[in-house]
């Protein structure tokens, strides 16, 4: 079965606040088993225009990726990721070749 992702470029607009919403995602990762693959670190746009933070996290599948984004644990994280950042994310597939 192929592994879930998410994929997200962040832009941290409130750094204090956004302390809080790593500390509340936390709590959905844990219980639908989210491993950070990147987290921030330096990187380089090559083409196009992307917030300056990059993110990958890995679920066992498709379904629990998505289910962490739905997840009540997780949209009460949105909410303050949402006043402390500009962010885009994307739930994908794994290829499972």
């Amino acid at each position: 079965m192929a592994k879930g992702y998410w994929i997200a470029h962040v832009d941290v607009t409130n750094p204090e606040i956004y302390k809080e919403y790593v500390r509340l995602n936390g709590i959905a990762f844990a219980k639908y088993g989210g491993k950070f693959l990147i987290r921030g670190g330096k990187s380089e746009v090559i083409s196009g225009h992307l917030q300056p933070r990059h993110v990958v996290i890995e679920f066992a599948s498709f379904e629990v990726a998505k289910s962490c984004y739905d997840s009540p644990e997780y949209q009460a994280a949105v909410k303050v990721r949402n006043a402390a950042s500009v962010a885009d994310v994307v739930v994908v597939e794994g290829y499972d070749g």
